[in-house]
């Protein structure tokens, strides 16, 4: 039997650059999955490129629920060090471990950023 974190998963695959003016898809689907209460796991292997836009979209929703980044690019992993979230955000290198991850207590989300 599946627990109720393992029920509510959504895995997210967008590609390429994600920017002001690509960002609109990607957040909507981020939102939605948050508002369903489902843990968001992002797979980033084919991102390749983020900007503000993108990193303030991972720290609303990472506030919003449990959000899971998986196997980060170099150049997004590069943003997350440069601007700390990746000390903020939970990274994990395949979506496999995402997968399996325990969410963090609500509390865990507010209160770091």
């Amino acid at each position: 039997m599946a627990t109720p974190e393992r029920a509510a998963l959504s895995v997210l695959t967008p590609h390429g650059d994600i920017d002001a003016s690509t960002i609109e898809p990607l957040s909507a689907q981020m939102s939605a999955a948050a508002q369903a209460g489902a843990s968001v796991i992002l797979d980033a292997a084919a991102i390749t490129f983020g900007d503000s836009t993108f990193l303030n979209l991972l720290l609303s929703t990472h506030r919003q629920t449990d959000l899971r980044i998986a196997a980060v690019p170099d150049g997004i992993g590069r943003l997350l060090s440069l601007t700390g979230a990746d000390t903020v955000l939970r990274l994990f290198h395949t979506v496999e471990q995402a997968r399996v991850a325990t969410p963090p207590p609500p509390e865990d989300r507010t209160t770091a950023i």
